[in-house]
C-alpha cells in the first residue's frame, strides 16, 4: 500500500467522525471500531476520531478492565491504523504509574501511537475511576496542528484557545453522552456551543459522540459534527443511528484570527499569554 505520509504540511485533510452505540464487551467495541476505521478509509478518510472511552463504552466500571486487555485492544486498533493508512484517534482508558487515565489516544499512518491526552476536568463520576490529566493536548495530523478535548471539557475554552495561540487548527472533541432522557434531548438541538467555539478560534471543530441508551436509562444525544471556522455545520449526525460522517477540511480557513489577534491586544496581556504558551510548551514535554 502507497505511504501516504507528506512531508510537509496537508492543505487539506478529509476528515471523520464515528458516531456509535457502545457494545458490552471490549471485544466487541474492538471489533466495531476495526470497522469503523476500514469504512473511513474506504471513504478516503485522512484520519478518524473515536467518542470517549469507545475501547471500553462509557458506563461500565473501569476496574474490571486488566492493563492487559486494554494494551490487547489498543494493539488492535494500531495494527488497523496501519493497515488502513489512516489516522485514528480514540477514546480508551489508559494506565500509568498505577494511575489510570481518561485518555484520547492518537495513532498516525504508521500505526504508532504519537499523542496521548488525558482528561483534565473529571466529572463525579470519571472521578470515582480516574485520575486528572495535567497538560493540554497539541499533536499533528499530517503536518496539521491540532488539538484535543473529552466531552466534559467543552465547558472550559482555554483548553481549546490555549493550544490554538499555539498553532492548532483543528479541535477534535471525543464525547460520550450519560444523561437522563429529557436532558438528552434537549442536547439534540445541535445548539452546544460548538460552532461559537470553532468561530471564536477561526478553527475547525471535530465532535464524535455515542448515541442512544447507555443503561439505567441514560442516553446519550448523538448529533456528533463537524464545523467549519465561520460556524457553518459541514457534517451532522442524527440522534438515533450508528453513523459515520465525513467532510473536507481546508486548512487555508483556519487561520486562528481571533486567537492571534488576542495574543496583540491588550498590550498589557502579551508578556502573560507568552508565559502561558512557554508553560503549556513545557509540561507538554514532561508529559511525553
Amino acid at each position: 500500500m502507497i505511504n501516504r505520509k507528506p512531508t510537509m504540511a496537508a492543505k487539506s485533510l478529509n476528515i471523520a467522525a464515528a458516531q456509535l452505540k457502545f457494545r458490552k464487551t471490549l471485544a466487541e467495541n474492538v471489533d466495531l471500531v476495526l470497522r469503523f476505521i476500514a469504512e473511513a478509509a474506504r471513504a478516503g478518510s485522512d484520519a478518524v476520531l473515536f467518542p470517549e472511552c469507545a475501547l471500553t463504552g462509557y458506563h461500565v466500571d473501569f476496574h474490571k478492565f486488566p492493563r492487559a486487555e486494554i494494551a490487547s485492544g489498543l494493539k488492535a486498533v494500531s495494527e488497523a491504523a496501519k493497515a488502513h493508512q489512516c489516522h485514528v484517534l480514540i477514546g480508551s482508558p489508559t494506565l500509568a504509574s498505577r494511575k489510570r487515565f481518561n485518555s484520547l489516544v492518537v495513532f498516525d499512518r504508521q500505526g504508532c501511537q504519537t499523542f496521548r491526552y488525558h482528561k483534565n476536568h473529571l466529572t463525579q463520576r470519571d472521578a470515582e475511576f480516574f485520575s486528572p490529566g495535567n497538560s493540554v493536548a497539541f499533536f499533528l495530523i499530517d503536518g496539521v496542528p491540532c488539538t484535543a478535548i473529552i466531552c466534559h471539557e467543552r465547558r472550559f475554552p482555554e483548553l481549546v484557545r490555549l493550544p490554538v495561540m499555539m498553532g492548532a487548527q483543528i479541535v477534535f472533541h471525543a464525547n460520550a453522552g450519560l444523561d437522563q432522557l429529557a436532558v438528552s434531548k434537549t442536547k439534540r438541538s445541535s445548539r452546544d456551543g460548538m460552532a461559537v467555539r470553532a468561530f471564536e478560534n477561526q478553527i475547525f471543530y471535530v465532535f464524535a459522540n455515542s448515541v442512544g441508551p447507555q443503561g439505567d436509562q441514560l442516553w446519550s444525544a448523538g448529533d456528533s459534527k463537524i464545523v467549519a471556522p465561520d460556524s457553518q455545520v459541514l457534517a451532522l449526525a442524527n440522534n438515533r443511528d450508528e453513523m459515520l460522517i465525513h467532510a473536507r477540511l481546508d486548512l487555508s480557513q483556519a487561520d486562528r484570527k481571533y486567537a492571534r489577534e488576542a495574543l496583540l491586544e491588550p498590550k498589557f496581556l502579551r508578556a502573560h499569554w507568552k508565559a502561558m504558551i512557554a508553560a503549556c510548551r513545557s509540561q507538554l514535554k514532561k508529559e511525553r
